[in-house]
């Protein structure tokens, strides 16, 4: 099974990277931001030249077993600036100010074996086989992240995909806190 998921976690990847680069080929005038957090772009109608891409949030479902074992989830902060990591453990639901800035990070749904399929966000099990952690993150009031969508996701396993950019703060998922 871990290698099932590995298998489709780097195939996801590949595929990033290729959209990545299909999009450095664009003149500078069509660039924009690529979408942080669970946000894919699917066609409105089928693909051409011109065509508008529209986008499509997905479904966040938790199973009704996650929330009674897991209650909290500890997030490392890096402070690029200080070069010093810090550890907390914060409950599902909380919001937090990152020390030192007026960043906000609020606390969403946690996925001990996130999974997405089609346009839905679940857990197929309560088993941390591949912890996730929704996030959005405001900077003086402002959303930062996710660009779009309600949630931006931390993956304890894979803590460089789709994660939050910002010059001086790293953030992280280290794991799931039982109850």
């Amino acid at each position: 099974m871990k290698k099932f998921i590995m298998v489709i976690s780097m195939s996801i990847l590949l595929i990033s990277f290729g959209a990545c680069k299909k999009k450095e080929d664009q003149s500078s005038a069509q660039k924009s931001p690529a979408p942080k957090g669970p946000i894919i772009e699917t066609p409105s109608s089928p693909q051409g030249h011109g065509t508008p891409a529209q986008k499509t949030e997905f479904q966040v479902v938790v199973p009704p077993e996650v929330p009674g074992m897991w209650s909290k989830v500890t997030v490392v902060i890096d402070d690029k600036k200080t070069n010093k990591k810090q550890e907390f453990t914060l409950k599902i639901g909380d919001e937090f100010n990152i020390p030192d800035s007026n960043l906000v990070v609020r606390i969403g749904p946690f996925l001990p074996d996130f999974k997405m399929n089609g346009t839905m966000i679940t857990s197929t099990s309560n088993e941390p086989n591949n912890p996730s952690v929704g996030v959005a993150i405001f900077e003086g009031g402002t959303r930062v992240f996710p660009a779009s969508g309600q949630w931006g996701w931390l993956y304890a396993k894979f803590p460089t995909i789709h994660a939050f950019q910002h010059e001086r703060f790293a953030l992280a998922l280290k794991e799931g806190v039982k109850k």
